[in-house]
């Protein structure tokens, strides 16, 4: 059995605990106003953290703060915060941001040292029941203001597939047990048919909460949990700030893990196990972030336009409901100037119940890119509409670039007013929904050399949209949008131009390729028409623009396509490979792709979107170029070939992807 294992790597799980978020001494704030004159012209400070430390010192190097908090609530513009390796059981609360991009507050763990944030707490004190059944009482003083096992999982498009879910969990060695309804359903502890792991389904706990205690019941199976790290959630964040507007914040090296997160709905605030507040210029970057009951990063937005809305009046539509937050957000600002431009980069992100990265309306102009997203959704015990590796509303002149999104339910999913937004260089597999879904966009929006090897390949319920170079091992689904409307942008800007529902159509497909697999299937529901290649695009209102596509294995082109290439009998092989933490990717290619009939793609030839009138370009104006492929190999700029890669042989070829 692979769970449950202490030597487990990527659970970084150490027996280490402090309780609580300590308020900083009045020493040190006196000592801080001594020393630290409150005008522009102040040098920058930096603040250490270490497990020795007290939060009655100054914060140096030789008298470091013993919580981060302690420094987050000092710190200003310019300033860093440098913690040193242990296990932080704290959730941060930065009070100030930085001033602009040159003048951050920059938080990190110390180079080559290893510095876990955690939302937990350790739990020694079980007592056997019976069998593999334990118990333990928890004085509910431990979860201070917030109680994880009386607050239940809530919020608008959330299926809880006919069971209450609190936002606490209880982790074994580093991995999160299930929770049931009842303690009869403990004690039996059948598998979840619905898991993605059937074996670690059997690992299970309820709770119950009285006016002293939270007592929780859990089914350790062979284990005896007091000789095993067992933690439960006691925090609903690592990171997060309680106000909006807390800018220009660096978050960089930490390993941050098990968080109470609530469900986050693009009509509510979204809390993350590290999250941005509704604020502008965070990175966040080169972090281990995992175990988070709904979303591991959220660039969300703010609790005042909205908190789920449609839960608490229903008669009304979700559709409704989330255009009327929009225009909310629009009253109080919402614009480049104040909201967005966040570099979300070279992250792990994994074990998350509904997200890896989520961001309504907040994530506007911002970068997402070398991000490795996996395991998301695993449990499956609720399901709702926002769940994805990556899940944006409002993705306007955004790159979604190089993030290798596998086992997360949807990869990657641009909903609502994806706009000048470019998905490129992505590779998603093991997705059991759709590899890449653009829902309720009137573009432009472009989709290019990205690899896509689950069963699902591309949901598309957008217009104005442009694929380019991409491979699509899967089929391709399709659905008009009757019933509701989306804004669409004047170009790269918020401001509303108009609004309109979804006819289909006004996509250009050029030099990609497209395979159907040996073991093909079609999809069943209602209003979604599913097929292989580009053929069933006939529904569409607009028309679409293909050219120089390849055809595999009984993959159609469309209707109307030019210069393309289809070559029924070919049954390519495609493999993928892990090996460690890289990826290789086997395909055998024919003599036909060296035949292609292709033109190198511009932002001239893709030309202009009907609905929304706007040009494929950069954010800064400049022109799209495709002059490189998935691997940064130079394109042979006159006759380039269909597919990711242009540096490919006749016959098997071995290509590294990540």
């Amino acid at each position: 059995m692979k769970k449950f294992k202490i030597s487990r790597i990527r659970s970084l799980s150490v027996r280490s605990c402090t309780s609580g978020i300590p308020i900083i001494g009045v020493t040190a704030i006196v000592l801080f106003a001594l020393f630290t004159p409150i005008n522009s012209t102040a040098q920058p400070h930096e603040y250490h953290i270490a497990k020795s430390g007290n939060d009655k010192s100054v914060g140096l190097s030789n008298s470091p703060f013993r919580t981060i908090s302690a420094a987050a609530q000092i710190a200003m513009p310019g300033d860093t915060i440098t913690v040193h390796e242990g296990i932080y059981r704290e959730r941060v609360t930065p009070r100030n941001g930085g001033s602009n991009n040159l003048n951050r507050i920059l938080y990190r763990a110390a180079p080559g040292e290893k510095v876990i944030i955690k939302g937990s707490e350790i739990v020694t004190n079980w007592k056997k029941v019976k069998g593999s059944v334990w118990k333990a009482e928890i004085p509910n003083t431990t979860f201070k203001d917030y109680n994880p096992y009386s607050d239940l999982l809530t919020g608008d498009w959330l299926d809880k597939k006919g069971m209450e879910h609190h936002t606490g969990e209880v982790f074994l060695n580093g991995e999160s047990l299930y929770e049931k309804s009842s303690l009869k359903d403990v004690f039996t502890s059948e598998p979840y048919p619905d898991s993605r792991d059937k074996e670690a389904s059997i690992y299970t706990w309820y709770s119950e909460v009285d006016t002293q205690n939270t007592t929780i019941w859990a089914n350790f199976q062979k284990f005896d949990p007091n000789k095993e790290l067992v933690e439960i959630n006691a925090r609903e964040s690592c990171f997060y700030p309680e106000k909006t507007g807390v800018d220009y914040i660096t978050v960089r090296g930490f390993i941050m893990d098990q968080a109470a997160t609530q469900w986050a709905a693009p009509t509510a605030e979204q809390i993350g196990l590290i999250g941005t507040h509704w604020s502008k210029g965070w990175i966040i970057e080169d972090n281990f972030i995992s175990n988070s009951k709904a979303v591991g990063i959220t660039l969300g937005k703010d609790r005042a336009t909205g908190q789920n809305v449609w839960l608490n009046n229903p008669i009304k539509d979700g559709a409704t409901h989330y255009n009327e937050v929009i225009f909310k957000a629009l009253n109080i600002g919402w614009s480049k100037e104040k909201i967005g431009s966040h570099l979300v980069r070279n992250n792990v992100i994994f074990d998350c119940g509904q997200a890896g990265i989520v961001g309504s309306l907040g994530a506007v102009f911002s970068e997402i890119y070398n991000n490795h997203i996996y395991d998301i959704w695993t449990k499956r015990t609720f399901e709702g509409a926002e769940l994805a590796g990556i899940k944006i509303h409002a993705a306007i002149d955004m790159l979604i670039k190089n993030n290798r999104v596998h086992n997360a339910g949807r990869g990657i999913w641009v909903d609502w007013m994806a706009q000048g937004t470019r998905i490129t260089g992505n590779l998603l597999y093991d997705n059991t929904i759709q590899d890449l879904f653009t829902e309720m966009n009137h573009g432009p929006c472009l989709m290019d050399n990205n690899i896509c090897l689950s069963e699902t390949s591309l949901r598309d319920w957008s217009e104005g949209g442009a694929f380019v170079h991409n491979l699509f091992m899967g089929r391709v689904e399709i659905g008009k949008v009757l019933d509701r409307s989306s804004p669409y942008h004047l170009p790269h800007s918020t401001k509303l131009a108009g609004l309109r529902n979804i006819n289909l159509g006004d996509n250009r497909f050029f030099n990609n390729i497209f395979v159907k697999p040996e073991i093909a299937t079609l999809g069943t529901e209602e209003n979604v028409v599913t097929f292989y290649g580009l053929d069933g695009y006939k529904i569409a209102e607009f028309e679409n623009v293909a050219n120089g596509n390849i055809y595999y294995n009984n993959a159609k082109p469309a209707e109307k396509e030019t210069d393309f290439i289809e070559t029924q009998a070919w049954k390519p092989v495609i493999a993928l490979e892990e090996k460690g933490d890289e990826v290789y990717l086997k395909m055998d290619w024919d003599t036909s792709i060296f035949n292609s009939i292709t033109t190198p793609v511009t932002t001239k030839r893709l030309g202009t979107t009907i609905i929304s009138e706007a040009i494929f370009e950069n954010p800064d104006g400049m022109p799209y170029l495709f002059d490189l492929d998935f691997q940064g190999n130079k394109r042979n700029l006159e006759k380039p070939l269909p597919g990711p890669f242009e540096n490919i042989k006749e016959g098997i070829g071995t290509y590294k992807v990540w």
